[in-house]
């Protein structure tokens, strides 16, 4: 007679410590993905080489779309790149409905420059905005893939 097979409780928090980190490494590289194609939607002023809906859904992909258009209106792109430092997940969730990732990481523009779009000349800025924060943000996992859903800047240099 054969036993079936017992689940213990440390089998069971291993399989939930890989789901957690296997969350945090594909959330942490959709991020990554997302601010590449930040950097190329900005870019170009028709909008139409960066794919961001692959990395972004719902308020954080609309809100991009509008920021980006309004500054494409103006006559305006963004040259150069942003740097994201420190970024750490600050909450995992591998369960229920949606899962979901929480990443914090600092956020570094100061080398994405805002220029005429004809002219390259840079586009006069408040002296004071701040050009390194902290931004946190909410990755979801859709069922096409993970997506950035929310992206809010938390006013704090870093």
């Amino acid at each position: 007679m054969s036993e079936s097979p017992r689940v213990t409780q440390s089998s069971t928090a291993s399989a939930t410590a890989d789901a957690e980190d296997t969350v945090k490494k594909e959330a942490i590289a959709t991020y990554r993905s997302y601010w590449r194609e930040m950097e190329k939607l900005y870019g170009d002023r028709n909008g139409k080489s960066a794919h961001l809906d692959q990395f972004a859904a719902a308020a954080a992909l609309t809100n991009a779309e509008t920021d980006a258009k309004r500054s494409h209106d103006r006559g305006n792109i963004n040259t150069g790149s942003v740097a994201l430092t420190d970024q750490m997940i600050t909450e995992v969730k591998v369960t229920g409905k949606i899962p979901n990732a929480t990443v914090s990481s600092c956020l570094d523009i100061s080398k994405w420059q805002t220029v005429d779009a004809e002219t390259k000349k840079p586009v006069s800025l408040p002296a004071n905005r701040l050009t390194k924060y902290r931004i946190l943000s909410i990755v979801e996992k859709y069922p096409e893939g993970w997506r950035v859903t929310s992206d809010e800047p938390q006013g704090k240099s870093c």
